[in-house]
């Protein structure tokens, strides 16, 4: 039967157990360690569970059937010691030696057993009361035993060594089916993150990258290479031929303008008949030098156009004051507002291009993604070499989390043990395994007893 205080060989060393779903506090309870109160906060404390309860009550269970074991042998003993006191002779000595040992044996087991959880009878026995009182060293062993037998590197490169993680995954992602949940996870994840994204964030940070980065370099001389290598090929022939082709068409369309404004230029002196002439000679010349352009590829302007970006991409790149002139020039450009509204827009048109792209199941990005996830797992497979590389940035990553780590990681579990309670941690735990050590008990009993009955039986033959 249970008390509150003090327990005898019969009584179950703990008290009631807490409600199913009870939170356990961090109160001190009987038995407590001396630095209790004053240690970490509760990192986190348990709940007692249904199949806590469950447990609770096969540990009562047995030790209702280790105490009356217990009182089963006293009886026998004490038959047995009143049937020898009777006179009967022979066999009341072997029964009633065999019930003693037993008694004896069961009662130190109740002492062991019960000494694990509470002191025995409520006495300050020394060393008892072993978890409630040794609950913080317990926990800092446990996590150094962890620590040196679980978070060794040898012990963490050869395990993630013997899982073949590369040749594992090389064989998951070449599977259809694989690729294809990986490249929507991956899509959504994008797409999470396109949105979470802020745009004025954005558009600031890369408006800054292109800014910052088209001043820190210089244009000149590249764009100076750039053309020296367009007119060296050839290649500015088209715009020269689209020129003049277009001036041509604009001349004969606005031939009258053209005289305009050159007899609007005239002294007022001259008379307005010689100002028209002039201004038609003038529209002709310029329509015929046009139209001469537009058809003689060798027309000696087209050559001097040529001399002349020969020339102005050699001083692109070697003169220093033509260099300056474009170099202020790109700075005014990128200095405009409408510039740095334009660059800044670019990421609302680049984030729904990618929105788009990551929804579209058919979309050339996610047909993409899936074909290299393919690819790579097909790879993996098969590369013994790409395999190893793998396998070997998993093992070092491992090994240097563990040993940077490794006192955090430790101190995760002395330190939540030290924030328990003592008085409910000794619950807990004799829930967990308290049947099995009321066995000890059992076992102490007719271990007991059969040594008893070996002793006697030996002194005995012995004629002691």
């Amino acid at each position: 039967m249970e008390r509150n205080d003090r327990t005898g060989p019969g009584e179950s060393g703990a008290r009631q157990p807490a409600r199913t779903g009870e939170r356990i506090g961090s109160g001190a309870g009987e038995g407590s360690g001396p630095g209790e109160g004053s240690g970490p906060a509760p990192l986190g404390s348990f709940a007692y569970t249904a199949a806590d309860e469950e447990k609770r009550r096969g540990v009562r269970r047995m030790k209702t059937t280790a105490t009356g074991l217990l009182l089963l042998v006293a009886l026998v003993y004490a038959l047995a010691t009143w049937a020898r006191s009777a006179g009967v002779g022979g066999w009341p000595g072997f029964v009633a030696a065999a019930a003693e040992a037993g008694m004896v044996g069961a009662l130190a087991d109740w002492f062991a057993v019960t000494a694990l959880f509470k002191r025995p009878l409520g006495l300050p026995i020394p060393h008892t009361a072993i978890i409630p009182t040794k609950k913080d060293q317990l926990g800092a062993s446990l996590g150094s035993f962890v620590g040196e037998n679980f978070l060794s590197g040898d012990v963490v490169r050869g395990r993630i060594h013997a899982l073949r993680v590369g040749q594992r995954l090389g064989a998951w992602l070449a599977a259809p089916a694989h690729a294809d949940r990986v490249t929507a996870e991956l899509s959504t994840a994008l797409r999470g993150a396109m949105r979470v994204l802020r745009d004025s964030d954005v558009q600031a940070v890369v408006g800054e990258a292109i800014t910052r980065r088209a001043n820190a370099v210089e244009v000149g001389p590249g764009l100076g290479k750039m053309l020296e290598k367009i007119v060296a090929d050839g290649g500015h022939r088209k715009m020269v031929d689209l020129v003049c082709v277009k001036a041509h068409d604009w001349l004969v369309r606005h031939g009258d303008s053209v005289m305009d404004a050159v007899q609007g230029g005239a002294p007022g002196w001259t008379p307005r008949f010689v100002d028209k002439r002039i201004g038609e000679r003038v529209y002709k010349e310029l329509l015929r030098f046009v139209t001469e352009m537009r058809d003689m590829p060798g027309h000696p302007a087209r050559a001097s156009i040529d001399t002349f970006l020969t020339d102005f991409a050699s001083d692109l790149q070697t003169d220093s004051d033509t260099r300056a002139r474009v170099e202020r020039l790109k700075s005014e450009i990128l200095g405009r507002g409408e510039v740095q509204d334009v660059i800044a827009s670019a990421w609302s048109s680049v984030r729904a291009m990618i929105i788009a792209a990551a929804e579209d199941e058919q979309s050339e990005l996610r047909l993409r993604a899936r074909a290299s996830l393919m690819a790579l797992g097909a790879r993996l497979s098969t590369d013994e070499r790409l395999q190893a590389k793998l396998d070997g940035w998993l093992e070092d990553a491992a090994v240097y989390v563990v040993t940077t780590y490794r006192t955090e990681i430790t101190s995760l579990i002395s330190d939540t043990v030290a924030g328990w309670d003592a008085d409910q941690t000794s619950k807990k735990i004799e829930a967990h395994i308290g049947r099995d050590l009321q066995f000890i008990r059992i076992n102490g009993t007719v271990v007991g007893a059969l040594a008893g009955l070996l002793i006697y039986t030996v002194s005995w033959a012995l004629g002691a």
